[in-house]
């Protein structure tokens, strides 16, 4: 089982215990920076965290701060750099996987690559040298403490921490609203006079490990509702309207502030006392923390609404940036706030919790198919899909079970372009377009109108938006 970060604040900190901290957040991140500037690109690749602290304290570089902090910080920026750079790997494994290469050629590439060893070959220095950038870093305001810099305890129902400070042999207490002690490596963050506590436990002790449901389903991410799985049900109703809420309270409260700041400008007289008390952050930060504390409780429960019910969820893989019309400035600013990384991942983090498993499959023209059928004849309008033959289908649900039946699907892979996905299916649109034809030539009975001249010709594979979903 693996760990979840925990939060605790800090309660009733004195002024002068904040901006010591500050001081030595602000030292830390002047070496936050000097690591990221060295070891950021392509020459850190295969350096290790203790190699530039052993090479710097035969220097005998001092950063002003006990010499506990500043290693636990070197170490943990090299953590993030690592981490900057597996995220960048996911990228080209992807492309890799796009490519018509030989699958010696291709096991080749994905082991020089996952072993680090890509800067050796030409094609993956080039492909990394696209997603892998030279990192920078500009924060200033957090500590990490390893369980000897810091004590933990508890006094009067209240937990402390005392922690290093600039001066030997002193610490700062550092009273927490909770009654429950941090343990392990804290992250320490100074946000607006408080003091955020991070730290990590164990998931067993805090998360749902339930065991899941038996069932197979595909699931559709939406705006409106969080998910809508292939038997119909609905999951997380009211997501959107929670988005669109804070879309447009964010817009109104944007063009205040904008107009506050075209007043700074042409009355200087005015201008510290409004930077000052109106167009601070505080309150803006805060209000986006409560947002998104919302946003991750109905996206969670969705979740697990879906897993007690599925022992396997197939899923659309929406990692890539989708392409299409533009829908209006309202509707373009609400769609940009859909946290469809945080489904997927809440989606990943309970089913491995709870012994599910998320299959994501190909999520190109998941909404313009018959899922009756699985062929491109059919237009999506709105929550509506209108069939070839007048039947009207739910347009979520339609595009559920296609997700669901692409699990199964032979010919349609997970990293295939979306231009050869279309070709697949207008083939077997064309297939079944003569099939249907053939029958109602040969049957008896009434046959099914295909609709009228226009409506055919509108259905026709050739004529379908080139659209990837």
């Amino acid at each position: 089982m693996s760990k979840v970060t925990r939060i605790a604040y800090s309660d009733d900190l004195t002024v002068s215990k904040y901006k010591q901290l500050e001081e030595i957040a602000r030292r830390l991140g002047s070496l936050r920076s000097e690591v990221w500037q060295r070891f950021g690109s392509i020459q850190g690749v295969l350096t290790h965290h203790r190699e530039a602290r052993d090479r710097w304290l035969t220097q005998g570089r001092k950063f002003d701060v006990p010499a506990r902090l500043w290693k636990e910080t070197l170490r943990d920026v090299f953590k993030d750099i690592q981490a900057y750079r597996e995220a960048a790997k996911v990228n080209v494994r992807a492309a890799l996987q796009r490519r018509d290469f030989p699958t010696d050629e291709k096991k080749r590439l994905l082991g020089l690559l996952a072993s680090d060893q890509w800067t050796q070959d030409n094609y993956l220095r080039r492909l990394m040298r696209r997603h892998y950038k030279h990192g920078h870093t500009q924060v200033r305001n957090q500590i990490i403490l390893d369980p000897c810099c810091y004590k933990a305890f508890v006094d009067r129902g209240r937990a402390w921490i005392e922690v290093m400070s600039l001066e030997p042999r002193r610490r700062l207490a550092i009273p927490l609203s909770t009654n429950r002690p941090p343990s392990g490596t804290l992250r320490l963050i100074l946000r607006g006079g408080r003091v955020e506590i991070h730290y990590a436990i164990e998931e067993e002790k805090v998360c749902s490990v339930r065991p899941s449901g038996n069932l197979v389903v595909g699931v559709d991410k939406g705006y409106s509702e969080v998910f809508t799985d292939s038997d119909g049900q609905r999951h997380g109703l009211g997501f959107g309207d929670l988005l669109t809420k804070e879309s447009d309270g964010l817009k109104e409260k944007y063009q205040r502030r904008n107009k506050l700041s075209a007043i700074a400008e042409k009355k200087p007289h005015k201008r510290d006392h409004i930077r000052k008390f109106n167009l601070g952050r505080e309150k803006l930060d805060e209000r986006k923390r409560k947002h998104r504390g919302r946003v991750e409780g109905v996206i969670y429960q969705a979740v697990h609404e879906v897993v007690d019910k599925a022992q396997t969820i197939a899923a659309e893989d929406l990692s890539l940036a989708l392409k299409s019309r533009s829908l209006g400035a309202s509707q373009n600013r609400r769609l940009a706030g859909w946290v469809k990384g945080l489904m997927a991942w809440a989606l990943y983090v309970v089913c491995r919790r709870r012994g599910a498993s998320v299959c994501l499959v190909s999520c190109a023209y998941t909404s313009q198919m018959d899922s009756r059928y699985g062929v491109l004849l059919g237009t999506r309008k709105g929550d509506s899909f209108y069939c070839f033959d007048g039947v009207v289908l739910d347009a979520d649900i339609n595009a559920a079970r296609n997700i669901l039946a692409r699990l199964k699907d032979p010919e349609i892979r997970l990293f295939m372009p979306y231009q050869q996905v279309k070709e697949v299916l207008q083939e077997r649109t064309e297939q079944f377009t003569k099939r249907l034809r053939l029958s109602n030539q040969d049957s008896s009975c009434v046959s099914v109108p295909l609709g009228t001249e226009h409506q055919r010709r509108a259905n026709h594979p050739s004529s379908i938006r080139n659209d990837r979903r």
